[in-house]
């Protein structure tokens, strides 16, 4: 049995997010479930590294699934190409254009995409021109959503709170999912806000993210950078573990997950 990781990218705006749903196929996974098991000729499970919500972007997810080498078609075997550059074409081909398998590698039997994750390291980004970018609207957001409106932040006390974030805390505050039976303690090791043009990137790195846990965070470092709440708020809402302490959960079309690390 090989066990493959492929690394892709995808402009998330037309799909309902990662993982696959009863009531539609239009997500990342059925896709390439969809894929797979037609180039395996059986019912194949993709495991992504984490569920993107609708409209989120994609620039190194990680997938994996497994199948017999002897299931893949015969031509594969007798190619001169390598087996894992043909089932990168193979997605390629079959993939809509804004879906792309960026690479494809053997991993370890024991490798899960999800499950070996160690950090995540997602971006959100803020176009705060006075006019809008019109080839950017899909990949950055605009807060607040009136185009006429142009907020001022302070840079320097979004980063202080971003500050008071970092470290292991339970993030219950910041997730939407009020039925989340886990544990909702996570471990964020840095957040970095940057100002540049007019446009505001955060990154955000940790070991995972709740449902909704990066808009949310943004959202609340918004707050704060518009003055409607102060930095010494963290402390309070993380201790509160209630979603409606926190700040409002940001647009999705800004959002973006970099990279994985193993």
């Amino acid at each position: 049995m090989k066990n493959y990781k492929l690394i892709l990218q995808y402009d998330g705006t037309r799909y309902s997010g990662w993982q696959k749903q009863g009531n539609t196929d239009n997500t990342i996974q059925a896709k390439l479930e969809t894929i797979a098991s037609k180039l395996t000729g059986v019912p194949t499970d993709v495991n992504g590294s984490g569920r993107t919500d609708a409209g989120v972007h994609a620039f190194g997810q990680v997938a994996n699934f497994r199948c017999e080498e002897s299931a893949l078609p015969p031509r594969f075997l007798r190619s001169e190409e390598t087996v894992t550059d043909l089932i990168r074409d193979y997605f390629n081909n079959a993939l809509p254009m804004d879906v792309r398998v960026l690479s494809v590698s053997e991993a370890p039997a024991r490798f899960h995409a999800r499950l070996n994750a160690k950090e995540k390291h997602y971006r959100y980004v803020i176009d705060n021109a006075a006019v809008p970018d019109v080839f950017t609207r899909r990949y950055a957001a605009r807060i607040p959503t009136e185009q006429e409106v142009r907020v001022s932040y302070d840079i320097e006390a979004m980063q202080r709170a971003a500050n008071a974030l970092i470290g292991e805390h339970d993030f219950k505050s910041f997730c939407d999912n009020r039925h989340m039976k886990k544990s909702t303690v996570r471990s964020i090791h840095d957040i970095r806000i940057v100002l540049q043009d007019d446009r505001i990137t955060m990154d955000f790195y940790g070991n995972g993210f709740l449902y909704h846990m990066v808009r949310i965070l943004v959202g609340t470092l918004l707050e704060v950078g518009s003055r409607k709440r102060s930095a010494d708020d963290i402390p309070r809402i993380l201790q509160a573990l209630d979603r409606r302490e926190a700040g409002f959960t940001a647009p999705a079309q800004g959002l973006f997950l970099v990279e994985v690390t193993y």
